[in-house]
């Protein structure tokens, strides 16, 4: 009996039928999404799509056991899934592997609905979030996924019949998986697990230069490419050779000018790298520029302003910007931000204790230990050194010692006993038995490692699962945003106000009629205002020029806070279009927000009086985006032309300049700022 028939015999041939029939796709190609795309082939899944934006490294070779030593540097998905069909080469299973980002404009909603089941092996919260967001709005069922060291979870999420990834907030992680270091660095935290887990093992870590120079030629001598293969052997040698020379008076400074110049400047000439939305060019650090004092470190990279220790880095020029936060910590060693020279002095003398500590005990093969001065030393430099390079926030020493001891390895015997939980809920869903699905907890119990959890009901107030969504074929080149508003917010949208929805939260009453004329709206684009009733600038512009493109979302919020927002998916027109967009037949049903629970009032006249909290209580605090734009301005104020007020703190105030307002509607952070 073939692998097939077993399984078939074992499924039953109806859901054995919707596994071999239903399209999935597997986002992520790591830890979890190597096991995962095995186990799926292995049961007969036939049509698997797979995308990863990732390359494989040295440090992935230890759990992501699809890849090779000559692997390394090549797509991630495209080697999974070659390396994936040999499990089972004669069933008939296609895999579409796609190097890039799931957030990238062509995976748009109606990309997601080409699948019947989409799994989740990511290793960040924003991802993770995106993914949930495009599954709620397609109604595609998604199962997230997830390992911390020993732990793990499963959690299966559907449209209507379950919570959301967003419906319950989640904490801020303490620990940081090795995948979440890129090329390109964009917090602190990346640069200190960089430094600890890559460059402290190629510089003092067991050096195996026989068996990559066994490896490599095997590969070449089976026909792997050969360009590729002497590019990987240059780059070994290049480090063995500044490992080597580490001993020696300027061995240090040879470390710096290849780690912080050599290689920077290398990845600046790939050209490719940096036309990705959100990417910030390095600067290459110059040694002697520092030395002298004459080194200009770049600004912080946009968006809020720095914040050490509670206090604003307006500048980085050499040594001025943190004296004024020294001259306040003289007594705190640890707690003191170094300056630039610092950075490389702390460098240099770390590389000579730990090149002495290797000379004279060449048996002992040196890791990182946040008690040891010597290593923690090294971190911290390497990793300020990269973060200014990057434009990115330094740390000081007791930061990166309480950052780099939270950071927790991933551990393949999880990964994999993850990756056979996401099939086994996957089965359940395609057998459309939601009542066996559940929510599966890996934990440290020995006697009972498997905690299961009943799949819970969609939290009313949720931002995300309970919102409204529509897809938008719009030519973005031609379309205004004032026609948007105009056609298709203002006449098409209001015909729904009040009305339950089968996607919405089902917990809408029957409302009494609503003057829709009376009902104002504000548009944005993510946390960008484009229009509000007292804010037009923007009407004479195409979608395209606002930078409202296929993939993005614009969301109609009315100004009284009462409705369910509504976001309209913008995806590619139809190839035959006459009209600049197309609605669907009828517009969705927008049903009232459920009430707020008010807190009791206290019968004291000195206590404050009673505050609306969504609930639950504790879910959110401060002012959502639409409290916020309620409060933009007072009657009488249409003389100010142009001008959008937003006061964080609930209190009106004035400005005499146009401003975008950015809200953060993602659930971490309710604070509104304003960008000039």
């Amino acid at each position: 009996m073939t692998r097939l028939r077993q399984t078939e015999a074992l499924l039953g041939s109806k859901v054995f039928q919707k596994v071999r029939d239903t399209p999935v796709l597997v986002v992520g190609a790591g830890g979890i999404g190597c096991e995962l795309l095995k186990n799926l082939v292995l049961v007969g899944f036939s049509n698997i799509e797979i995308i990863d934006l990732d390359i494989i490294d040295l440090s992935n070779l230890n759990r992501q056991f699809l890849f090779r030593k000559p692997d390394i540097s090549k797509s991630k998905a495209i080697t999974a899934a070659a390396a994936a069909r040999h499990f089972n080469p004669s069933s008939g299973i296609k895999i579409h592997p796609r190097h890039g980002n799931v957030k990238e404009g062509q995976n748009d909603i109606e990309w997601i609905k080409g699948f019947g089941l989409v799994m989740n092996a990511l290793d960040n919260m924003d991802a993770r979030r995106h993914v949930n967001k495009l599954c709620q709005a397609a109604g595609v069922p998604l199962i997230e996924s997830g390992t911390a060291g020993y732990l793990g979870q499963v959690t299966p999420f559907w449209r209507d019949r379950t919570e959301c990834f967003d419906c319950v907030t989640k904490p801020t992680p303490k620990t940081f998986p090795v995948c979440t270091i890129r090329a390109t660095p964009s917090e602190p935290i990346h640069c200190i697990v960089w430094a600890k887990s890559y460059l402290f093992g190629k510089l003092f870590g067991e050096d195996d230069e026989a068996l990559d120079t066994e490896e490599l030629d095997k590969a070449q001598a089976a026909g792997e490419n050969a360009e590729e293969i002497e590019q990987l052997k240059h780059e070994a040698a290049a480090f063995r050779q500044v490992r080597a020379q580490l001993g020696e008076e300027d061995g240090p400074k040879r470390v710096f000018e290849k780690v912080f110049h050599e290689d920077i400047s290398k990845l600046l000439a790939m050209e490719d790298m940096w036309k990705v939305p959100g990417r910030v060019k390095p600067v290459p650090l110059g040694y002697d520029a520092i030395v002298l004092g004459d080194f200009v470190a770049p600004p912080l990279r946009s968006g809020p302003v720095a914040q050490t220790n509670g206090r604003p880095v307006p500048e980085r020029n050499g040594e001025s910007s943190t004296s004024a936060l020294n001259a306040n910590s003289k007594q705190l060693k640890d707690q003191r931000e170094l300056t630039v020279k610092e950075n490389l002095d702390m460098f240099i003398d770390s590389c000579r204790r730990l090149s002495a500590r290797m000379i004279s005990q060449p048996d002992i093969v040196l890791s990182f230990d946040k008690d040891d001065d010597d290593t923690l030393d090294f971190v911290l430099a390497t990793a300020n050194l990269r973060a200014i390079a990057y434009g990115i926030p330094t740390k000081t020493r007791f930061q990166v010692k309480e950052m780099a001891g939270n950071i927790i390895p991933a551990i393949a015997t999880t990964n994999a006993i993850i990756a056979g939980l996401i099939v086994m809920q996957a089965i359940n869903l395609l057998s459309s038995n939601i009542d066996k699905a559940t929510n599966v907890f890996l934990r440290s119990d020995p006697a009972k490692p498997l905690g299961i959890y009943k799949l819970q009901p969609p939290n009313p107030a949720c931002a995300v699962c309970r919102d409204i969504y529509v897809p938008f074929k719009v030519d973005v080149s031609k379309c205004t945003l004032g026609t948007f508003v105009d056609k298709v917010v203002k006449e098409w949208l209001p015909k729904g106000l009040g009305a339950s929805n089968g996607n919405a939260n089902g917990h809408a009453e029957e409302d009494e009629e609503i003057n829709t004329e009376e009902v104002e709206w504000s548009v944005y684009e993510s946390t960008r205002i484009l229009a509000d009733p007292d804010f037009n600038d923007n009407y004479e512009k195409t979608l395209e020029e606002l930078e409202v493109v296929r993939g993005k979302m614009l969301t109609v919020r009315d100004e009284d806070d009462q409705f369910r927002a509504v976001h309209f998916c913008i995806v590619a027109p139809d190839p035959n279009a006459t009209n600049t967009y197309t609605l669907p037949p009828s517009p969705p049903g927008i049903p009232r927000k459920p009430k707020k629970a008010i807190a009791p009032a206290d019968d004291s006249d000195s206590s404050p009086p009673p505050q609306a909290m969504d609930a639950p209580a504790a879910r959110r605090t401060g002012l959502t985006p639409s409290e916020a734009v309620s409060k933009k301005r007072a009657a009488g104020d249409d003389d100010d032309d142009g001008v959008v007020t937003v006061a964080s703190d609930g209190q009106d105030s004035r400005k005499k300049r146009k401003v975008d307002a950015v809200v953060d509607m993602t659930g971490d952070d309710d604070d509104i700022e304003l960008i000039e």
